[in-house]
């Protein structure tokens, strides 16, 4: 039996595992913020950081990575469960909260709750291109912006028109100059 829509699209993005805790808090940013998840609790900060990933992990709201330091390594279980806190986060539920109803869900659960509460973001076109394109290659357009630094757009996306990835060029271009100055 195929999977539900939303839990597919949401699998589609376990292949941008593995990664490190900056790029996981990168990802579930992307996610959050796709699906404009703002948390209720003031003190709660609706996109995780490299930091709050470690801190989860500590404190038993996400599984230990594989590796250590630096060679760390978190996969699709640690994603569902760190976009799991920030849905919960918005919902005004508390970390001690949110870590019993983790330790009650089993992962299929986990996996269902979260797909239905980033529905919207993963409706959005570009996750409908990777679960279309799901057994093909993905080609990324790879745009120079500086010696040293480069942006990466996945190439079947709007972001990948000309006139989009000009614009992105600049903006951190300019961003550059801005920090060069500080």
């Amino acid at each position: 039996m195929a999977p539900e829509p939303h839990v597919a699209l949401l699998r589609a993005h376990a292949r941008h595992a593995p990664w490190n805790a900056r790029g996981l808090a990168a990802h579930v940013t992307a996610l959050v913020d796709a699906a404009g998840i703002r948390p209720t609790n003031a003190s709660a900060r609706a996109m995780p950081s490299a930091r709050a990933v470690r801190f989860y992990v500590a404190n038993g709201l996400v599984d230990h990575p594989e590796g250590r330091g630096t060679a760390a390594t978190y996969h699709y279980r640690h994603l569902l469960q760190l976009l799991f806190i920030k849905i919960r986060q918005r919902e005004g539920q508390t970390l001690d909260g949110i870590r019993s109803e983790m330790k009650a869900l089993s992962g299929d659960l986990l996996e269902k709750r979260v797909a239905q509460s980033l529905a919207p973001a993963l409706n959005s076109a570009s996750d409908q291109a990777v679960l279309s394109h799901s057994d093909e290659p993905v080609a990324w357009r790879r745009v120079v912006v500086a010696d040293g630094i480069e942006v990466h757009v996945r190439a079947d996306t709007d972001a990948a028109r000309e006139s989009t990835v000009v614009a992105m060029r600049e903006a951190v271009r300019a961003a550059l100059g801005r920090d060069a100055l500080s």
